[in-house]
């Protein structure tokens, strides 16, 4: 890894490559699963079926995204030697001396697992609509998991310089047989609730956007502006999707990709919480909490019958979305709602501290256009813009309060949160803008009365 310069951006814990080679893998299995009539043909092998876009290709496709990510860590930026995994492989004990340890650790999964898949079984909304695929999904891992847990823990225990981590701690609690630490247990359920919450809402995604991607009629779709725009956002969904869904799975220490906290600010998670199943649905998507689309159409509608500004608002809409994307690519295997898993300070990070929020706000206010109703009512349009600005003022309240997980956690991520208030293309403008306006504030409140 490189030196930091002093003064300078602190390098980051994520490389770009390991987020690029999954997104090769990802693209390469769609490829394969929109040409699989040809390549069946050509194998020899009955291609009536047509294109590969169910569900389980979409599934599948985690596993071209997953490999390549892991290879890129290993072999390229040889995560597993890093001080931060928590492993020593000079030290190798024996497995009598960790056996104990194991035992006790494996109880703690076991009993999340468990108890996890009591509250899947008791949320009714996980056993309706796109849900019903996640469950499929983890009830078909479970025995697998709970079997490849035994031989994983007993292997890793024997290099961890402290193997008696957070999921030791709840199974000690549980046997009672050993002092624990009552704020382990907490890190260590605050990691498998965000695990479990975000890992079956990513699955459940997985198979509507993958499906129109590999179905597209790409000769028709390039000739409409409209549809050429959708598609490619569909794309980079997607590629959000698959590599979000990996960084949720995915936590394992010797790929230095661990969840080394949750946010324990009570308000980072009700703000997370609030934007996604089940909450969303009565808030912010179909309910009529804080809903800025009600009568509205969007801007393919009032764009039309002008092609040039089409196209122009289309790849407007695209670009934006890729900004969304590439945040996440660049987290590679290590993203995640409301954890700490390193500090990441290149690609789009380079130039805000907030590249997904930032961008998914300004595509909401361009493609949604609330501020114009099919009613003609001032009141409809004013609702919804006001509404949306909460929502953005929810995205805000995120920001910051991921900003003090971090902060609190680790010293790079303050040198990262100065340099870029001095220096983001983005931020620094925005916190000049920021402390003026307070400054003034400050000055107009504090100023005597004449």
């Amino acid at each position: 890894m490189r030196a930091q310069k002093a003064g300078g951006l602190p390098p980051s814990d994520v490389s770009a490559g390991v987020g690029l080679a999954g997104l090769l893998g990802l693209f390469a299995w769609i490829l394969f699963c929109r040409t699989f009539p040809l390549t069946a043909d050509w194998l020899g092998l009955d291609g009536s079926r047509g294109v590969l876009s169910g569900p389980h290709a979409a599934l599948a496709a985690m596993l071209f995204t997953t490999v390549p990510m892991v290879v890129w860590s290993l072999l390229v930026d040889k995560t597993h030697l890093r001080a931060s995994t928590g492993i020593d492989w000079s030290r190798k004990r024996a497995l009598s001396d960790v056996v104990d340890i194991s035992i006790v650790k494996l109880a703690g999964l076991w009993a999340t697992w468990a108890i996890i898949a009591g509250l899947y079984c008791l949320c009714r909304w996980y056993w309706n609509g796109q849900y019903l695929f996640s469950m499929e999904v983890l009830r078909t891992a479970a025995i697998p998991l709970f079997v490849l847990s035994v031989p994983y823990v007993l292997w890793l225990d024997r290099y961890m310089i402290e193997p008696r981590d957070h999921a030791w701690h709840f199974g000690a609690m549980l046997i009672g047989r050993e002092a624990w630490d009552g704020e382990e247990v907490k890190k260590h359920w605050r990691a498998w609730i965000i695990k479990s919450f975000f890992g079956a809402f990513m699955i459940s995604i997985l198979p509507p956007g993958f499906a129109q991607v590999v179905e597209a009629d790409i000769p028709t779709v390039v000739s409409d502006p409209v549809q050429f725009g959708l598609l490619l956002t569909t794309l980079l969904f997607v590629v959000d999707v698959q590599i979000g869904t990996v960084g949720y799975l995915v936590t394992l220490r010797p790929l230095d990709a661990h969840i080394r906290s949750g946010n324990p600010f009570l308000g980072g998670w009700l703000a997370a919480l609030i934007c996604y199943p089940p909450f969303v649905w009565g808030i912010i998507g179909n309910g009529d909490v804080l809903s800025y689309e009600h009568n509205v159409a969007g801007w393919d509608v009032w764009l039309q019958g002008n092609t040039a500004l089409l196209w122009v608002w289309a790849l407007w809409l695209v670009f934006l979305t890729a900004i969304y994307a590439w945040a996440t690519v660049a987290f590679g295997i290590r993203f995640s709602n409301l954890t700490y898993r390193g500090v990441l300070t290149n690609g789009p990070y380079r130039y805000t501290r907030h590249p997904a929020y930032l961008s998914k706000n300004l595509f909401w206010w361009c493609a949604v256009m609330p501020f114009l109703v099919t009613n003609g009512s001032v009141t409809d349009a004013i609702r919804n813009t006001f509404f949306l600005l909460c929502v953005n003022a929810i995205y805000f309240w995120r920001a910051k309060t991921e900003e003090a997980h971090l902060l609190a956690e680790d010293a790079k991520y303050r040198e990262y949160h100065v340099w870029m208030e001095q220096n983001g293309l983005i931020t620094a403008p925005l916190a000049r803008l920021f402390k003026r306006v307070r400054s003034r504030h400050v000055d107009g409140a504090i100023e005597p009365a004449e």
